[in-house]
C-alpha cells in the first residue's frame, strides 16, 4: 500500500476499473462493440447504459483506471488528446474568455487556441510560467485557464505546479496541466494543486503506437459533471476498442517508464560529451535549470529529451535523416525510439510565433530497446 493508504501504482494500473467480468470471470475487460443497449422497459437502463456515445462499459473501465492513476475522482476518455483539450476549453471558456499558455507548448495546443478557439472569441497570451512576474502580468480579469505543460514539448522546461496553481487560484482561474510527457507514473498534478490533468493517451499510456486517444482527469465533482455533459454533447469519445488498447497499455506503464528513463539518462550523458552537440535538454541532468523542481514534483526524469547541434539546422536535419534504429516520425511514448525535427514537424504550426522552436533542435522519444544499440545509432548519425 502507498503512504496514502491506496494500492501501489502498478497495482492500480492492473486492477483499477478492471475487475474480472461478473458473467464469465474473464480477467481482461471485454471490448463492448455495441452502439446501443437493450432496455428493461422504457427508461430501464442496465448499469446506466443506453447508447455508446453516452457511455460504454469498456470506456467506463478506462475512465476509472485513469482517475485512479492520477489520484483524481473522475476520468474522461476522448478520441484524441486534442479532442480532450477542445472539450475542456469549450466547457470552461466562452467568447471573451482568456487563456494564459505556457511559453513552450505542444504545437497542436497552440494551433487549437490560435486558429480555432480564437475565431470564437477566446484569446490567449503566451507566458513563461517560471517567471512569476511575467505570469502575473499575463493574467487578465477574463482569464479562465492557465495552461501548463511540464516537462514541456519539445524544450523540456519544468514549471513548479504548486506555485503556478497558487497563482492561478488567486486569479480565479483553473490550472490545467498536460501530463503527457511525465505520465501519471512519474507525476500527479492534481495532488500538487492542479484542477485538470490532460493526456494524449496515444503516447505513454497507450505505449505501443497503435491507438490515438485523449483524457481529462479532475477531482471537483461540479467541474466533472460539466465536462461529462460536454463530452456527451460534443461526442468526440474514445471508441471501445481504442479504450481497450489504452487499458492494455496502462497495465505495463510502470515497467515501461522505468526502462524509458534509464535509457534516456544514458543517452543524455552520451550526448552531453559529444563535440557535435551544443546542449542537452533533459531534466535529469544536474545543470538543467528545472532539475531541482523536477526532483521535487516528479519521481523520475522521463524518456523524452532534446538536444541542439553546434552547426545549426542543417546538421540537425542530417542527424534525423541518418538515424536507423531511431525511426524518423512524429509522436512519442511508444516502445520504439523515435527521432524528429520539431521545427519542421510537430511544431511547424508555431513558426513565426512566440512559441517557435530553434531550427537546430532534435527531439528524441527514447524507447525500450537495448541502450547500446541506441547509443551506436546516435554515434553514427552524429558522425556526419
Amino acid at each position: 500500500m502507498s503512504s496514502r493508504g491506496l494500492p501501489g501504482f502498478n497495482t492500480r494500473a492492473i486492477h483499477a476499473g478492471q475487475e474480472p467480468d461478473p458473467a464469465t470471470g474473464a480477467v481482461i475487460v471485454p471490448v463492448h462493440l455495441t452502439t446501443t443497449f437493450k432496455q428493461d422497459g422504457v427508461g430501464g437502463l442496465r448499469g446506466g447504459y443506453e447508447y455508446s456515445r453516452s457511455a460504454n462499459p469498456t470506456r467506463t473501465a478506462l475512465q476509472e483506471a485513469l482517475a485512479a492513476l492520477e489520484q483524481g475522482s473522475h476520468g474522461m476518455a476522448f478520441a484524441s488528446g486534442l479532442a480532450a483539450e477542445d472539450t475542456l476549453l469549450r466547457t470552461v471558456c466562452e467568447p471573451g474568455s482568456h487563456v494564459v499558455l505556457g511559453g513552450d507548448a505542444y504545437g497542436g495546443t497552440f494551433r487549437l487556441l490560435s486558429k480555432v478557439a480564437a475565431r470564437w472569441g477566446v484569446e490567449h497570451t503566451p507566458a513563461d510560467l517560471n517567471d512569476v512576474d511575467a505570469l502575473r502580468a499575463a493574467i487578465r480579469p477574463t482569464t479562465r485557464v492557465i495552461w501548463c505543460e511540464t516537462p514541456t514539448n519539445p524544450l523540456l522546461n519544468i514549471a513548479d505546479i504548486a506555485l503556478v496553481a497558487e497563482i492561478a487560484h488567486e486569479a480565479g482561474a483553473l490550472l490545467v496541466v498536460d501530463n503527457t510527457f511525465a505520465s501519471p507514473y512519474l507525476q500527479q498534478p492534481l495532488a500538487l494543486g492542479a484542477d485538470v490533468v490532460v493526456h494524449s493517451t496515444t503516447k505513454y499510456l497507450g505505449g505501443h503506437s497503435d491507438v490515438v486517444g485523449g483524457a481529462l482527469v479532475v477531482s471537483d465533482d461540479e467541474l466533472a459533471e460539466q465536462l461529462a455533459y460536454h463530452q456527451n454533447a460534443m461526442g468526440a469519445v474514445a471508441g471501445p476498442f481504442d479504450s481497450w488498447l489504452v487499458l492494455r497499455g496502462i497495465k505495463t506503464l510502470g515497467v515501461r517508464m522505468d526502462r524509458h528513463q534509464s535509457n534516456a539518462a544514458r543517452i543524455a550523458e552520451f550526448l552531453l560529451g559529444h563535440d557535435a552537440v551544443a546542449s542537452v535538454l533533459y531534466p535529469g541532468l544536474p545543470d538543467h535549470p528545472g532539475h531541482a523542481i523536477a526532483a521535487k514534483q516528479m519521481s523520475g526524469s522521463g524518456g523524452m529529451l532534446s538536444f541542439r547541434l553546434t552547426g545549426g539546422e542543417e546538421p540537425a536535419l542530417r542527424v534525423c535523416e541518418r538515424a536507423q534504429v531511431f525511426t524518423l516520425a512524429e509522436s512519442l511514448g511508444g516502445v520504439e525510439s523515435l527521432i524528429e525535427h520539431p521545427g519542421r514537424m510537430t511544431h511547424a504550426s508555431a513558426a513565426g510565433s512566440p512559441l517557435e522552436v530553434p531550427g537546430d533542435l532534435v527531439r528524441l522519444s527514447v524507447g525500450i530497446e537495448d541502450v547500446e544499440d541506441l547509443l551506436a545509432d546516435l554515434e553514427q548519425a552524429l558522425a556526419s
